[in-house]
């Protein structure tokens, strides 16, 4: 991949990563008592999070993969990683163990395919 690509991509992303954390700050200078609102601005990062993350894990498999029929494999990990991960998520634990089970999941779900299967 191009290095002005990826340079640019960067700055991108961080203008809108921060763009996206400074808006709520510029235009309201004073606490926000709505509590509809304040519970609008904490769900957002876990909702865009969850918007990116859970297409991703179905469609991650190549063209490749699906020609060699170990699709049903990678879908299946997908499925078993995504079923943990919200497991997990639903008993409150944190992003960093969420993620790890998740992909410790898939893994276990892989070996199990294809030692077993």
């Amino acid at each position: 991949m191009d290095q002005k690509f990826v340079i640019i991509g960067m700055v991108l992303m961080a203008g809108t990563t921060y763009i996206i954390r400074m808006l709520p700050l510029a235009f309201f200078k004073k606490k926000i008592e709505n509590q509809w609102i304040q519970d609008f601005f904490y769900y957002i990062p876990y909702c865009v999070l969850a918007a990116m993350t859970f297409p991703a894990i179905f469609t991650s498999i190549s063209s490749n993969e699906a020609l060699e029929g170990t699709a049903v494999q990678h879908i299946t990990a997908a499925v078993v990683a995504t079923i943990v991960s919200m497991i997990l998520a639903w008993r409150k634990r944190g992003l960093v163990t969420v993620a790890t089970f998740g992909v410790l999941a898939a893994i276990a779900t892989e070996w199990l395919w294809k030692y077993l299967g």
